[in-house]
C-alpha cells in the first residue's frame, strides 16, 4: 500500500530481547532436501487463557476461530508475516528435541484435529528427540503436544520447508491447513528472527511474566535458498518486453519500495543489478523483475501496442494445393466422409487387400485393433451403410492417412485421398481424375498391367508417374462388393497427396477464349481387348493436335461384326480454332491425322 500510494513504510525494527538462562530446544534435521531451515526458541512464564478483545476480532475478521492466547498469537503472526509457526508444549516433549526426517510408511500420526493419519514415506514429520512424531512438517502439528492450561512453558517453531513435498503431502492426505497453503506458495527463509520477535511482543500483551531463553537454535540444510539472491536487468530488454522504455531511475522508484535493491553494474551502464526480496519466491529472473516494473507503473498506463510480426500469416504451398483439392472434390458432388483410422481385423481381408497392418498394443475394442494401410475399407462401409439405409448413390471423399508397414519399427505414414462413388462405373472415376489432374497441375499414365487388389481386373489401372504409382481408379470387384452386401457398381479413386501435394505448384496460365463455333467429330475404332482405352485417347490428342477442346469415349462395343478378342470404342472430339471457324478441309486434316495416330497405338478405322 506504501508503495502504491507513494507514502514512506518503515517497518518495526526487529528486538528480541532475551532474559532468562540458557535452555534451548536442539534440532536435528535428518533430510536436508525437505527441511532448508528450523529454528526454535524456549519461552517461558506461560500463563494459558483467553487473547486480548482486539486480537480475538483481527482473527474473527479473517476468518480464523479464536482458541487461547498462545495458539491465537502463534495464528495472528502467521497472518500477518506470512510466517507458519508452531508452538510446542516443551514438558510434554519427548527429550525436549526435535528431529525433523521422512516418515515411515505406515506409521501414524494423531493431529491436532483429532484425525489419526497414516503417512507415507514422502511425508515429512516433526519428531521430539526420542523420535516420536509430533507434527506434519508444514501441515499441522500433533495432539501430543499441543498448548493447554497446563502449559508453563512452550518451544516456538519457525520453520522453511521445500514447497512441493508439502504440496503433494497436504494432496495426498486430504489434509489443508492455514500454515500448508503458505508454505506450498513460498515463505520467507529470512523472517524467522521477526516473527520470533511479533511472537514475543503479542504474548506479552497477556503474559507478564514471559522470559526467552537464550539458546535460540537455527539449524539450516542444504535446500536453504541463498540468503541474498540477484538477478541482472538489461534495459533494452523492458521495452522489448512491454512496449514502454524506463530508466534506470525510473525503475528503482517503482521496485525499491516493494524491496527490492537496484544498482548500476559496474561492468556496463546499460545493466541493472537486482537484489530479490527474499519473501519473493515467485521472482528469480529478469522478466519477474519486468512484470513488478509494469504492475506498479500501472497495466492501464502502458498503452496497447500490436506486435509486428516479421512474417505474415499465410498457407503453405501443400496447404494451399489440399484446400484447391477439397473444393474441386466438392465441386464434383461429393461429400466428405470420416471412418474412423482404427479397423477390425478382418476387415481389410473383406475389402480384397492382402497387406499387412500394424496392431495396436491397447486398443479399446477389438473391432478397432488395426491402424489402417487403406482408406478402402472405411469407405465401402460408409457406402454400405447409406446404401442400407436406402441412400444408394452416396459420392464420398476422405483425406487422411494411411499406416503401412515400413522398414522402420515407425509406419511408412503417408496422406492419401479415397473417393467411392455408388451406382457409377469406372468412367465417372476417370472423369474425376481428370478433374483433378486438371486442377492440380499433375499429369499420369493409366496402366492396366498393374491391377490393385480388390478391384476389378478389367475396369481398373494404376496411375503412374515415371516409375511411381500415385493413384488407382476404377471398379470395386464384385467379391468385395458382395461382402460389403452392395448390388450396385461402386467406382473407386485412390491418390497418393504425399506425393502429389508436395510438388511445385504449377504457375496458371490463362487460355483465351474462342469466339468461333466448334465442330464435332466422331470417330470409332477396333481394337484388341488388350491394348487399354487410354493409349488411343493419348493417340488421338497427339493427332487432333492444337484443335481438341475435347475429347470423349461415348460408346464401347462388342458383338456382332467385331472379331473376338476385339472391341470397338466411340470417340467424340469437339474441334475449335482461335481464330476461325473451321472449314471441310481443316476436319479432314484431323481426321487423317487421327486415323494416322491410332493405327501407330493398334488400332484401326472401324468401316
Amino acid at each position: 500500500l506504501a508503495a502504491r500510494l507513494g507514502v514512506a513504510f518503515e517497518p518495526a525494527p526487529v528486538h528480541l530481547e532475551v532474559s532468562g538462562p540458557t535452555r534451548s530446544a536442539p534440532v536435528e534435521i535428518v533430510d536436508g532436501d525437505r527441511c532448508g531451515r528450523f529454528t526454535t526458541t524456549v519461552i517461558s512464564g506461560i500463563a494459558v487463557g483467553p487473547s486480548p478483545v482486539e486480537i480475538a476480532q483481527r482473527l474473527l475478521g479473517a476468518g480464523m476461530r479464536p482458541i487461547n492466547n498462545v495458539v491465537d498469537v502463534s495464528n495472528l503472526v502467521m497472518l500477518e508475516l506470512n510466517a507458519p509457526n508452531h508452538a510446542y508444549d516443551l514438558d510434554r516433549l519427548g527429550g525436549g528435541g526435535f528431529r525433523i526426517r521422512r516418515a515411515r510408511d505406515g506409521e501414524t500420526l494423531l493431529t491436532l484435529d483429532g484425525v489419526e493419519r497414516s503417512l507415507l514415506s514422502r511425508d515429512l514429520v516433526i519428531c521430539d528427540a526420542e523420535d516420536v512424531a509430533v507434527g506434519l512438517a508444514g501441515i499441522m502439528g500433533g495432539a501430543d503436544s499441543e498448548i493447554t492450561e497446563a502449559t508453563t512453558a512452550l518451544a516456538l517453531e519457525v520453520a522453511w520447508f521445500e514447497p512441493t513435498g508439502i504440496g503433494q503431502s497436504a494432496a495426498h492426505l486430504g489434509l489443508r491447513s492455514e500454515a500448508s497453503a503458505r508454505f506450498e506458495r513460498g515463505v520467507d527463509p529470512e523472517g524467522w528472527q521477526r516473527a520470533v520477535a511479533r511472537f514475543v511482543e503479542l504474548l506479552g500483551l497477556t503474559c507478564p511474566d514471559l522470559v526467552v531463553h537464550d539458546g535460540v537454535v537455527d539449524a539450516t540444510a542444504a535446500c536453504l535458498p541463498a540468503a541474498r539472491r540477484t538477478t541482472t536487468l538489461h534495459l533494452a530488454r523492458v521495452p522489448r518486453v512491454l512496449g514502454t522504455g524506463f530508466s534506470a531511475e525510473e525503475i528503482a522508484a517503482l521496485i525499491e519500495p516493494i524491496g527490492f535493491g537496484v544498482a548500476p553494474s559496474s561492468a556496463d551502464a546499460s545493466l541493472l543489478e537486482i537484489t530479490l526480496p527474499s519473501w519473493r519466491p515467485d521472482c528469480e529472473i529478469d522478466v519477474d523483475v519486468i512484470e513488478e516494473v509494469a504492475r506498479h507503473h500501472g497495466y492501464d498506463r502502458l498503452g496497447r501496442i500490436v506486435p509486428r510480426s516479421t512474417v505474415h500469416g499465410t498457407l503453405s504451398p501443400r496447404q494451399r494445393r489440399r484446400r484447391h483439392l477439397r473444393q474441386v472434390l466438392l465441386g464434383a458432388g461429393l461429400t466428405e466422409a470420416m471412418p474412423s483410422p482404427f479397423l477390425a481385423p478382418g476387415d481389410l481381408e473383406r475389402a480384397g487387400i492382402d497387406q499387412p497392418a500394424i496392431a495396436i498394443a491397447n486398443p479399446l475394442v477389438a473391432e478397432a485393433s488395426l491402424m489402417r494401410p487403406s482408406l478402402r475399407p472405411g469407405l465401402l462401409g460408409a457406402v454400405a451403410y447409406n446404401a442400407s439405409h436406402r441412400r444408394e448413390d452416396a459420392a464420398l471423399y476422405e483425406i487422411g492417412h494411411v499406416y503401412p508397414p515400413g522398414a522402420l519399427p515407425l509406419p511408412d505414414e503417408r496422406e492419401m485421398l479415397g473417393v467411392v462413388l455408388a451406382g457409377r462405373d469406372a468412367s465417372a472415376a476417370v472423369a474425376l481424375w481428370r478433374e483433378i489432374a486438371a486442377a492440380l497441375g499433375v499429369g499420369a499414365r493409366l496402366e492396366q498391367s498393374r491391377i490393385p487388389e480388390g478391384l476389378h481386373p478389367t475396369r481398373s489401372a494404376s496411375l503412374t508417374n515415371g516409375p511411381r504409382v500415385i493413384g488407382v481408379l476404377g471398379e470395386i470387384h464384385p467379391r468385395v462388393l458382395e461382402a460389403f452386401d452392395l448390388d450396385m457398381r461402386v467406382a473407386v479413386l485412390e491418390l497418393d497427396l504425399s506425393d502429389i501435394l508436395g510438388r511445385a505448384e504449377p504457375v496458371p496460365g490463362a487460355r483465351p477464349v474462342s469466339r468461333y463455333p466448334s465442330s464435332d467429330l466422331d470417330l470409332a475404332f477396333v481394337v484388341a481387348d488388350d491394348v487399354p482405352a487410354e493409349r488411343i485417347d493419348k493417340a488421338l490428342r497427339q493427332g487432333a493436335g492444337a484443335l481438341l477442346a475435347d475429347l470423349r469415349l461415348f460408346d464401347v462395343y462388342r458383338g456382332s461384326g467385331i472379331e473376338a478378342g476385339e472391341r470397338s470404342l466411340a470417340y467424340r472430339l469437339r474441334l475449335q480454332a482461335p481464330d476461325r471457324t473451321l472449314t471441310e478441309s481443316d476436319l479432314a486434316r484431323v481426321r487423317d491425322g487421327c486415323v494416322n495416330a491410332v493405327a501407330g497405338a493398334g488400332g484401326r478405322l472401324r468401316a
